[in-house]
Parts: structure tokens; C-alpha cells; sequence
């Protein structure tokens, strides 16, 4: 993989050793958001709406996962263009989930926070590979222009203004990773633009807390009562 990595570089290829280790941490949070799942039991009342939860997600992480699969194959096999389908099959599913149906993290419930992580980390490191794939399929070998300066400002300063703490830290690193990849003015600006999407982050997250300490996600209701007593 490095090697293809390599002979391919565009605009907004990163260093590699940064998606590597933002893999190595998803793994880890995405095997115990499969444990998780498996350990809920739906019989249970108190569990069965957090189980709910998670298997409302389920397809868009099992469709994730095989895309990453596929993705791996055409990359070693060097057939960019197909590989990055499987980047924007995933990279959009994510993010249709994250902004569209993720419910906002219960900072009392292990399975919120479990979903959020799993899901907001997805998306993070999925505009990363939307961006690094895109461009080395299509603008192989090619500087940064001014158009490609202005919409990594608006791609990622709208992103950023979107976010939460966990999916505007993905934005922050994903700059970072870039710039730690590219050279020269690009790399400096890059650095400047890693600051800006942190300030943007902060000041929106600060103003308006994006979590919750209730539990009204996963109460019980009195409809749930009644089919369990019967």
C-alpha cells in the first residue's frame, strides 16, 4: 500500500503514518462498538433502546467496513478510479448518517458515546480519504492551484462550523495530516487552515454544547412498559 501510495501523489495526499494511526484507534473503538452490540440484550427493557440504536446504524457501519475491503483491493492493483468509488460510497454514507440521523451523544449512556465515536470518526477520517483519493485519481501530479486553496478553506471551515468536538477534531487532523504530507506555502497555509478549523470548533462547541447528561434517548416508555408486562 505504501508503495502505491508513492508513486501517487496529488494536492491533497496525506502522510500515510497519519491515516495509519487514525485507523489503529478506530479499530479499537469500532471492535468494541461490536461488542457492544452483541452484549445488549433485547429482552431486556432497559437495553432494548439502546440496542435499537446501535442496530439503526449497523448497516452504515457494515457498509463502511466493505467498501474500506474493496477500496484496499483496486489500491493495491493501482485502479484509482474504481477505488474511489468505494471512497465516496462510504465517505457519503457516514456522513448522511452523522448529520442526518446520529442522535446527539447521552454522555451517561456507553452505547451513545460508543455511537458517536464510531460513527463521527468514520466520517472524519472519510473526508480524508474523499479528498486523498479523489485528487490522485483525477489531479495525479499536480500543485495546489487557487481554486483547490479556496474550497479546502470552504470545504473544511463549513465542516468544521458543522461539527462536534469529536467529528471538528477529525477535520483539525485531517488538515494536519495533509499539510505533514505536502511541502512548501501550501504546507504552511494547510497548517494555518488546521488552526482556523480548531478556532472555528472551539468557539462553535463552547457556545453551544453539543451533549447531553439526560437519559431521554433511552427512557423507557409507557408503551414499552405495557408490551413487557404483557
Amino acid at each position: 500500500m505504501m508503495d502505491v501510495h508513492k508513486a501517487h501523489y496529488s494536492f491533497w495526499s496525506p502522510q500515510p503514518f497519519f491515516i495509519g494511526a487514525f485507523f489503529s484507534m478506530q479499530q479499537i473503538f469500532q471492535l468494541w462498538w461490536v461488542y457492544r452490540l452483541n452484549k445488549l440484550d433485547s429482552k431486556k427493557p432497559s437495553e432494548r433502546r439502546e440496542l435499537d440504536s446501535m442496530v439503526d446504524y449497523a448497516p452504515i457501519f457494515s457498509l463502511g467496513n466493505v467498501m474500506i475491503a474493496l477500496w484496499m483491493v483496486f489500491w493495491n492493483s493501482e485502479q484509482l478510479k474504481i477505488s474511489n468509488v468505494c471512497v465516496i460510497i462510504n465517505s457519503f454514507s457516514q456522513l448522511y448518517y452523522v448529520f442526518a440521523k446520529l442522535e446527539p451523544m447521552n454522555t451517561n449512556s456507553l452505547t451513545s458515546i460508543l455511537n458517536n465515536v464510531v460513527a463521527r470518526t468514520f466520517a472524519g477520517i472519510g473526508v480524508l480519504d474523499l479528498v486523498h483519493n479523489g485528487s490522485i485519481a483525477y489531479f495525479q501530479d499536480e500543485p495546489a492551484t487557487t481554486t483547490v486553496k479556496v474550497v479546502t478553506a470552504v470545504l473544511f471551515g463549513l465542516l468544521s462550523a458543522s461539527s462536534d468536538w469529536i467529528f471538528g477534531s477529525c477535520m483539525v487532523y485531517d488538515l494536519l495530516g495533509i499539510a505533514v504530507g505536502q511541502s512548501g506555502s501550501w504546507r504552511n497555509l494547510l497548517g494555518v487552515y488546521a488552526l482556523g478549523s480548531a478556532a472555528i470548533v472551539g468557539v462553535k462547541n463552547l457556545a453551544r454544547p453539543p451533549y447531553n447528561k439526560g437519559n431521554e434517548g433511552y427512557k423507557q416508555t409507557e408503551i414499552d412498559d405495557l408490551q413487557d408486562r404483557v
